[in-house]
């Protein structure tokens, strides 16, 4: 099936806030950065370090932060390994593991309440891993408790707290135990439906466990039930994705993210398992993609940006439709003035103008812990050139538009002038119906909205100085925009 498939009569299809041009996205897709932060993590140094991260929230503290905190638990464990998986995790079956990084983990939950006392106070909180589910549901309780020791976390209809569960590993009865643990949003991998794709990437997982896993989750109260699905994958085809889709939109979550398999093996061990005859040609891939926005939006979807998809009357399109999206390590996040706190191995912080990054693997972690210091490997403090150009690519990925009235109001520059180089790099863009360039205004085109990455890498400053000056040796550490 073409991408035109649904009526169109030349390579172009159209909806209502995004609109697919197979010709432009074959002619811009490369590699780039997502954009859950500026500058991006592959930037961060080990120069930056615990004593860099405490003078950041002394900095909160000296300017009265009272602003609510966003607050990110890590938890890298899984029973089994999917082939396509790029997350930082540990495959092991030997439970014991679980309970010595939770002893480690509470300790830097007190050590951040402390640091953070008085200005405390949480709105949102999102466990990742890993699979957070693979914790009992006493291990859970207790962390929760540990939590809320430590933290001062803002009512149920307040708060927006949630998690990321394998549906294989939940009973209706632990979905029930997690809601009265205090999680009222909910996200469950999926990737596809398909008995053979879910053999090939090893992850199978029968339809009506995941939906039942979806009604429990209403039953007990979560406010908003979220799918990711992974286009690109082994075995996967035009059939088997549509099938997919129908089962999805039947099932009605309030969000889905459809992200692009990125088969990247000399970075990711796990996808050396995938057959690379195996996957679907880069032709076929755009069609799917096509396929799942036509579908997605007729079925009622607002396309929120890079890979998401939301009810109308979801926080999310609200959020976007009044100007209040903001994206994070988390992805999109309706908390746009929340400092993150982020505990476990691995994990990312963002504090004041600083992004600091925990060791990354379970001893480094617990050493730095047992000499009673904070995990923090590395990171970056960021310049005023960083935070303009941070708050121009958070506007475009958010929402898909930039006040130049603004940006000239909150920095002492001449837009045009500070940014001349930028805007000669969009000029082609421009021509290509991506942007378009007024006066007092930068806008995204409904073209340009599923290349969005390729229009916030004109601003990325270190991007182009890597590219002017690339490092030999360096493999390829971002995958395709499109």
């Amino acid at each position: 099936m073409s991408p035109t498939a649904a009526g169109a009569s030349s390579s172009v299809a159209y909806f209502p806030t995004v609109q697919f041009d197979a010709d432009i996205i074959g002619k811009l897709s490369q590699s780039g950065p997502r954009y859950t932060s500026y500058p991006t993590a592959d930037r961060f140094s080990e120069d930056f370090g615990y004593g860099n991260y405490l003078e950041a929230i002394a900095g909160l503290r000296m300017r009265g932060g009272r602003r609510p905190l966003s607050l990110y638990i890590h938890i890298p464990f899984c029973d089994t390994i999917c082939y396509y998986c790029a997350c930082n995790k540990i495959v092991t079956k030997d439970r014991s593991k679980a309970a010595t990084y939770l002893s480690y983990l509470k300790q830097e939950i007190e050590m951040q309440g402390k640091l953070f006392s008085g200005m405390n106070h949480i709105e949102q909180l999102h466990f990742g891993g890993g699979t957070p589910t693979y914790l009992s549901d006493r291990q859970m309780d207790d962390l929760m408790a540990h939590l809320r020791h430590h933290f001062e976390f803002a009512p149920d209809d307040i708060g927006e707290y949630s998690i990321e569960i394998d549906p294989r590993t939940v009973s209706r009865e632990r979905v029930q135990s997690l809601r009265s643990q205090g999680f009222n949003r909910i996200s469950l991998g999926v990737q596809d439906f398909d008995p053979d794709v879910q053999q090939a990437v090893n992850r199978i997982q029968p339809a009506e466990d995941t939906l039942a896993v979806m009604q429990a989750a209403r039953d007990a109260g979560f406010r908003s039930i979220s799918i990711d699905l992974i286009y690109g994958l082994p075995k996967q085809n035009m059939d088997s994705m549509a099938r997919t889709l129908e089962q999805v939109i039947a099932a009605s979550p309030d969000r889905i993210a459809l992200y692009n398999y990125a088969h990247m093996p000399h970075l990711f061990k796990p996808q050396r398992r995938i057959l690379e005859a195996d996957l679907p040609p880069s032709a076929v891939k755009l069609d799917m993609l096509a396929l799942c926005i036509r579908r997605l939006s007729a079925a009622g979807y607002v396309y929120i940006g890079m890979d998401h998809f939301a009810k109308p009357t979801d926080d999310l399109a609200v959020a976007q439709r009044q100007g209040r999206l903001h994206r994070n390590f988390q992805g999109y996040s309706t908390h746009a003035e929340s400092d993150l706190v982020a505990c476990g191995v691995s994990a990312i912080s963002a504090v004041g103008a600083t992004y600091s990054q925990n060791e990354k693997t379970l001893d480094a972690y617990y050493e730095k812990l047992d000499e009673g210091k904070l995990p923090v490997a590395r990171g970056i403090k960021l310049t005023s050139d960083d935070l303009l150009r941070r708050i121009i690519i958070q506007m475009l990925m958010c929402n898909f538009e930039l006040s130049i009235d603004s940006i000239e109001q909150a920095y002492p520059i001449d837009f045009r002038t500070y940014f001349a180089t930028e805007l000669e790099a969009l000029a082609p863009l421009e021509q290509d119906g991506l942007v378009t360039l007024e006066p007092h205004w930068l806008s995204v085109t409904p073209k340009g909205r599923l290349l969005i990455r390729n229009i916030c890498m004109v601003f990325d400053r270190y991007l182009r100085m890597a590219r002017t000056q690339p490092q030999p040796g360096q493999p390829l550490r971002f995958s395709r925009t499109i």
